[in-house]
């Protein structure tokens, strides 16, 4: 049976001042990041190793210089462009995209301009994920007790930080480019004890979490959005 501990830390942490840190404060809108937005064909799976969203295609990839490795990943930004504002989630990197630049799906581009315009200048900030139910955790294929990679999904937030607990102290996990949090040497055959940190600070904590090869098991709660 799974249980939830909740904990927020410190109210909201602090973002970087150009803004292109995920968090900051919950108080007020964070700073935009101003940039130029191309589209590509996008159908939610990419660097981030997130499956096919058909139902869901405003996603955007996030340009390599604040990639960040994966901080971005399954984040929700709020893109205005000339001819209006959409909310897109990150799901993947453009590898050739400058500081600030967002390569978006066809569907959010078109909100902001016709399509023709094929680049176009925009300006971006993070906001909550309009998610529904608590988070997720996918163990990727091949996962096993001697290599364990945990992947977060449905988060309201950035995530910051993935821990286990391993001889009854937490240990982060380090996360890899494509948006796993990996354990080379394995956590053992579970089930396991992990805690999850925003970039906001906000914490939530799963008990008995079961191991999986490509399987994703749902923790017990989500993170509150920030006032």
């Amino acid at each position: 049976m799974r249980k939830l501990v909740f904990v927020v830390l410190a109210a909201c942490g602090g973002g970087g001042d150009d803004g292109v840190t995920p968090g900051g404060s919950c108080s007020a809108t964070p700073s935009d990041v101003s940039g130029e937005g191309t589209y590509y064909a996008a159908d939610g799976t990419g660097n981030c190793g997130f499956d096919a969203s058909p139902s869901d295609l405003n996603v955007a990839a996030m340009n390599s210089v604040d990639y960040n490795n994966a901080a971005w990943c399954g984040a929700c930004l709020e893109v205005s462009g000339p001819t209006g504002k959409v909310v897109v989630r990150v799901v993947d990197q453009c590898p050739e995209c400058k500081h600030g630049d967002l390569d978006l799906s066809p569907q959010a581009f078109g909100v902001l301009s016709p399509l023709s315009a094929g680049r176009i200048p925009i300006a971006w900030h993070e906001v909550a994920c309009d998610v529904n139910g608590p988070i997720a955790y996918h163990f990727k294929d091949g996962a096993n007790a001697y290599w364990t990679a945990i992947q977060i999904r449905n988060h309201r937030y950035p995530i910051a930080s993935v821990e286990a607990q391993v001889g009854g102290a937490y240990q982060a996990i380090s996360r890899v480019d494509y948006n796993y949090f990996v354990q080379e040497s394995g956590l053992g055959p579970g089930p396991y004890m992990l805690r999850v940190t925003d970039t906001h600070g906000q914490m939530l904590e799963d008990a008995a979490i079961a191991l999986g090869d490509n399987t994703t098991r749902a923790g017990a709660g989500q993170f509150p959005a920030c006032p």
